[in-house]
């Protein structure tokens, strides 16, 4: 409850809330405010927003509603970031507590795996792994998670480690219980407010790295991704530019948003933060 309290004080939370509501409404919606295909062709290429009432955003150099792709575009965004920022965060949490908890070889051990995947930056990987295993959506979500978790995986070890030797976990050690309960009843719950924090920040990343990939036309073209279509504006940008900053500026919002909200998180998930105020 204290928690909830901070986090409705602070402005940024709730900006950023609004925004991911307002994004959130969009996907969810999608086939009720654009039930055909946002893929079909619509009308006119290269329309501009404005000069045709059924196409508020215009329509791109194929002659599809921008605003429908937008719209449903914003469902592959959330959906992504989510879904990858979920993966990221269970194989992270996995890796970082067990290396945190038992120390010794097995830390060794893991942190040099983790060590390996940061050996490339995220993108080389991510473009790696997407050349290897194809570029359908489902592919390039479960690639962008697998690449998105050594942060994770560090962050959950640093808070083991400061957790491990607690009071509390050691009197529940002394009274018999095993690994696995000292682990995931014990320890875990006290570590995850960071990493809850900190999944703001993969999440933002995550539709990022989607966006790239769609923009050098790696991504699946068979979704309707705000990526895509900005890929799809940049041989017209300089009289179109409209095709790809619509898009743009849906990801800029988006990322704001989940941003605001992962520091509005910040606020009240710290003790030290929500007490000061």
């Amino acid at each position: 409850m204290r928690a909830l309290k901070a986090y409705l004080r602070s402005p940024a939370a709730l900006i950023g809330s609004v925004i991911l509501l307002a994004v959130l409404v969009m996907g969810l919606g999608a086939a009720w405010f654009y039930p055909n295909d946002p893929l079909g062709l619509a009308g006119r290429p290269l329309q501009w927003p404005g000069q045709n009432p059924r196409f508020p955003l215009g329509t791109d150099p194929s002659g599809r509603d921008i605003a429908a792709q937008i719209v449903h575009g914003a469902r592959i965004s959330l959906l992504i970031g989510f879904v990858a920022t979920s993966i990221a965060v269970v194989i992270g949490i996995a890796i970082g507590s067990l290396s945190g908890f038992y120390g010794g070889v097995v830390d060794t051990v893991l942190m040099r795996v983790t060590e390996a995947f940061q050996t490339l930056p995220n993108f080389l990987l991510l473009l790696v792994l997407v050349a290897v295993f194809g570029s359908t959506i489902h592919t390039v979500t479960i690639a962008i998670g697998i690449v998105s978790w050594p942060p994770v995986a560090r962050l959950t070890r640093a808070e083991f480690m400061t957790l491990r030797t607690r009071d509390f976990v050691q009197a529940s050690r002394v009274q018999g219980l095993g690994d696995a309960h000292l682990i995931l009843r014990e320890v875990l719950p006290n570590a995850l407010p960071p990493v809850i924090v900190y999944a703001s920040v993969v999440m933002a990343v995550a539709i990022l790295l989607e966006s790239a990939l769609a923009f050098l036309q790696l991504s699946d073209p068979n979704v309707p991704s705000w990526g895509n279509l900005i890929g799809l504006g940049r041989n017209v940008l300089r009289s179109e530019w409209y095709v790809s900053a619509i898009p743009g500026l849906a990801i800029l919002l988006t990322i704001l948003g989940v941003s605001l909200v992962g520091q509005g998180l910040n606020d009240a998930l710290n003790p030290r933060l929500a007490s000061g105020r």
